[in-house]
Formats: C-alpha cells, structure tokens, sequence
C-alpha cells in the first residue's frame, strides 16, 4: 500500500484545486521524502459538501454496522501496522521499535475499542415518560498533530464514525504521508462515499477554513493552546461544538517512601519517549529535599543512556524532534533555563550529530517553580527536577501552572497515592506506573482544553441529546 497524492474527497483520490504543495522533510537525514497538496479552502468547502451529502444516510446506519466498518479499518490499520509504522520514522523520526509498538500498535488497540463501543454503547435510554435519543453532531472537522499522528487520527475519527458522524481530517503539515496511507485504510474499511474525507494544507490555510465552514457542527482539534484559543474563539461565535486537547506541564510526583530508582526511571522515559514530543510527557519531576540530591543522581544516569540517533535502528531510542523549528524551539528552552540558574546534569543545547534535527536528553536541577522551562511546553527531550518540603508544598507545585493534562504520583502506599491525585488539578494521573488503558477517559483542565477523548467519554463528545416526553 502506498500513500497517493491528492485529496480524498467524496470516496475518491482527486486533485487539489490549487497548485501549492507540502514538501515533507526527514528529519533525521534532513532529505525530502515527499510532496502532498497544500489544500485551499475550495478544496475544504468540497470535503465537507461531500461530508454533509454523505451524513444522513451514515447517521440512519445502525450501530452494529458502524462496529463492522469500524473493526474493518482496525483490521486494515493491523495489516499496514509495519508501513505505517517506518512512515512515521520517516515524517517525525520516531524510533522504528516505538513507531511500531506505540504509534502504530496503540491506534489499532483503540479502533479496536471504538468497534466494540459502536456495538454497545446505549444511544438511547429512557427516564420516567421520556425517551432520551443519543444522536450525532454532524459534520466533524477533525485536525491532528504531528507528535502521535496516527493515533490523534484515530482517536478522533473513530469515535466520530462510532456516533454516527461523518468527517473531514487535515493533519498536521509535516505527517501527511501517515494520513494519506490512513485514507487509504479507511479507503479499504468500505465505508459510503464522503463519510470520511482528507485535505492535506496548512493550519492557517484549511485549517481555518476548516474550523470556521459553516456547515461543521464540531471541530475536534489537539495541538497548541495558543490555536486551540483561537479556535475556540471562533467556534464559540459560530455557536459551534469544539473539543480541544491542548498544551501540557506534567508533574511527576515522587512522596517520601515510594520506591525512588523506578520513579526516576520511569519518569525520566516518559520524557524521553518521542523524544519528548508527548503533550502529557511528565516533564517536571518532583522529589522530597531529602532525597533530591539521588533522585538528580539517578535521573542523570537514566537520561544518559538515551542517546540520540538513527531511528531506523532497532537498538536506538531517540531519534531527532520533528523538524528544524523544533530543534530550535527546544535549544532556545535550554538556553533559557541556563540563563535563569537551572543547573545541567547531562545533555544541553549542543548535540555532537551533524546532521539531522537532534537534541542532547537533558536533565536540569535546581530549577525552582517560577522559571521558564517548569512552567512553559518545551516539546523536546527536557526534564526539571524541583524540591518540595512536605505534601502541600509539593501539592502547591505541582498545581502552579497553567496546564492540568496528566500527571503521576509514586508511593509505597496505593491510597496515599491516590489521595493526593484527587487533588491535582489535571485530567489523568499515572499511580505508580499504571499502564496505558485505551477505554479510559483523556483530556486537560484549566488551558490544557475542553472535552474528553477515548472511552465512552470520547464517544459522548460527538452527540448530541433529544427528549421525548410522552
């Protein structure tokens, strides 16, 4: 399977209406590797005129049939998982082995989700003499980051279909290939004409256009706060439905008596993994003052061994960030927090690579809860180490931001862990390493967004509800 050029638009490959085009970058040999279509708002206005002919037939569909298509793209999703994956090594540099396991592997265990969802999730229900009816939005504008972009495609679309809707996707500029040979799975799943439809472009060209057409019900968007408020803006002018999943500062909590050396490591990964381009990555690591000093020791060590390097080798696990922008954006952060007095354990704003957009894993010490890097997304390979003097003050910290996405707490005591997670002002917190659960609800307080994706939570975010009193 190859990804085509062109649009998918009304159950078709067809051509842009303008001639401008997306140049796709490697960024880890820094070669172009390919060329997509830089839609126009012509070609977006014909994507949701398919979508919008093609809604009512789809949303009349009855759910177990909507399962069956929807396990039919979580089938072809798993036949293409190996060229999906090296895709993705090749757009955004993620190591082959967690392009394989992570970015392709996690999107097929949630299509899987939503399959089983569509079959039985209870669109109607009744209370007293009403009948309450569960219904789709309508037409979804669906636009996707570059960090996950199978999975955000995933998580969006799936839902989408599971409830009835029918889709527009515009993918991030620098992961089109993903997205084209996604339209091609979907392409595979057999789904009616226009129920879902693909312009690649720019966020300021068809994603705008996009997010303020007038016959979308709903824009589910993840991506920056900055544009998350814009469109929330412009949504909300419209009268329009929006979910947003949006930026994050996560805390990793480590209370006194939880076991150090598996916090510090596991903490250390979750900042390395995709070269810290995770909007939930726990980019903050806090540690009781007694026992700063191993914690900075130990997370030293632990970043060391993420040496940076060609992600089409099985043995590396990191590879470059995403484009030269980024390399510069997340130098910039370094530099910032070393100007500001934050302390350099290993890595900093040089990388020895000549080629390829790479940044040295780095760990800062000393940071303190005011400066730059503990309260600002850097979205590259960083970790702040603060103290804390007791719960409270840790408390305090962890909660002095602007962003509430996700989080983790460690301790030798389960309901101790648990107690202080209820009072962090973030949407998902990690107990002491808790694994990954496709059905549990993911999404922010405070800046980092509005609504919930995966689970019954993400499918409620694409319906809408009618009463019948009788």
């Amino acid at each position: 399977m190859k990804a085509r050029d062109g649009m998918y638009i009304g159950g078709r490959w067809c051509p842009a209406r303008g001639t401008d085009t997306i140049v796709v970058v490697n960024p880890a040999t820094e070669q172009v590797i390919g060329e997509v279509p830089a839609g126009t708002a012509e070609d977006v206005d014909d994507a949701v005129r398919a979508a919008r002919a093609a809604f009512p037939g789809w949303a009349a569909t009855r759910p177990a049939e909507r399962s069956v298509r929807i396990a039919a793209l979580r089938d072809a999703l798993a036949e293409h998982k190996d060229e999906l994956a090296a895709t993705m090594t090749a757009e955004m540099g993620a190591p082959i082995g967690f392009a394989r396991n992570v970015q392709a592997g996690v999107p097929i265990r949630v299509a899987a989700s939503f399959a089983e969802l569509a079959a039985t999730y209870a669109f109607e229900e009744r209370t007293g003499n009403s009948r309450v009816f569960l219904e789709p939005v309508g037409v979804v504008g669906a636009i996707t980051p570059w960090n996950y972009p199978l999975h955000m495609m995933v998580a969006k679309v799936a839902p989408a279909l599971a409830a009835g809707c029918t889709v527009v996707l515009k993918p991030a500029e620098n992961t089109p290939l993903t997205a084209q040979l996604f339209a091609r799975c979907v392409e595979e799943a057999a789904l009616p004409d226009g129920v879902f439809n693909l312009v690649t472009g720019l966020g300021p060209v068809a994603g705008e256009a996009l997010a303020t057409h007038q016959d979308v019900d709903l824009v589910s968007f993840t991506g920056s706060t900055a544009v998350g408020k814009r469109i929330g803006a412009v949504a909300g002018g419209a009268v329009k439905r929006v979910a947003l999943e949006l930026g994050g500062k996560s805390a990793n909590v480590i209370l006194p008596g939880a076991d150090l050396a598996a916090a510090v490591k596991v903490g250390v990964a979750s900042v390395m993994n995709n070269s810290g381009q995770t909007c939930y990555a726990w980019t903050r690591m806090l540690v009781h003052t007694d026992q700063y000093d191993e914690a900075v020791e130990l997370a030293g060590k632990a970043a060391a061994r993420y040496v940076p390097g060609d992600p089409t080798d099985r043995e590396n696990r990191l590879g470059p960030v995403v484009s030269a922008k980024q390399q510069a954006r997340v130098r910039g952060y370094i530099n910032t927090g070393i100007e500001e007095g934050a302390r350099v354990v290993v890595g900093g704003a040089e990388t020895s690579q000549p080629t390829g957009y790479y940044v040295e894993p780095t760990v800062f010490a000393d940071v303190t809860p005011g400066m730059t890097i503990a309260q600002e997304e850097i979205f590259g390979p960083v970790i702040s180490i603060l103290r804390y003097q007791d719960e409270e003050d840790a408390l305090r910290i962890a909660n002095g931001t602007v962003y509430g996405l996700g989080g983790a707490v460690w301790s030798r005591d389960e309901s101790e862990a648990v107690a202080f997670a209820r009072r962090m002002d973030t949407g998902q917190v990690d107990i002491n390493g808790g694994a990954f659960n496709p059905l549990a609800p993911f999404g922010g307080y405070k800046q980092s967004g509005v609504g919930r994706e995966l689970g019954t939570h993400g499918l409620s975010e694409y319906l809408q509800t009618k009463s019948l009193q009788l």
